[in-house]
């Protein structure tokens, strides 16, 4: 197998974590439906309500945790540290406080501990997905 191969079935199997806070969700479902012929080729997990909307709006396969206040956060980062989670998208609101920061800033240490690729906004999450759309592709 050549090397684009290689990488063509990685991307193929890769695990990606959606998570994204309340004021965050329509951008989250947005962002999905720019990407749906990569997100359809790879397995989704999300905490609860995004993955719901996500998986309404799209019809996209997604296994759902708790929602984030809830453990859903902690479950996705105990996922992420046995090495199930392969990218993550967090799509963060940095202007509300939240209840459960703890639990946030826990999973994206996670992310950076197992150097797993971690996007918290927009433009890094179509950066993190266009290289996967190219991998893909076997474009590289």
């Amino acid at each position: 197998m050549s090397g684009n191969d290689t990488a063509r079935q990685q991307a193929a199997n890769a695990r990606i974590a959606l998570i994204a806070h309340d004021r965050m969700k329509d951008e989250i479902v947005a962002l999905a439906g720019g990407y749906l012929d990569t997100l359809r080729r790879c397995r989704l997990v999300a905490t609860g309500t995004t993955g719901a909307r996500v998986a309404a709006a799209h019809g996209l396969v997604v296994e759902r945790m708790l929602s984030g206040p809830h453990g859903g956060d902690l479950q996705i980062g105990a996922q992420l540290a046995e090495g199930k989670v392969d990218m993550v998208i967090f799509l963060r609101d940095p202007m509300t406080p939240q209840p459960h920061e703890p639990d946030i800033n826990a999973l994206v240490r996670a992310c950076d501990v197992h150097n797993v690729p971690c996007a918290t906004n927009v433009s890094t999450a179509r950066m993190i997905l266009d290289v996967l759309a190219l991998r893909l592709a076997g474009s590289i």
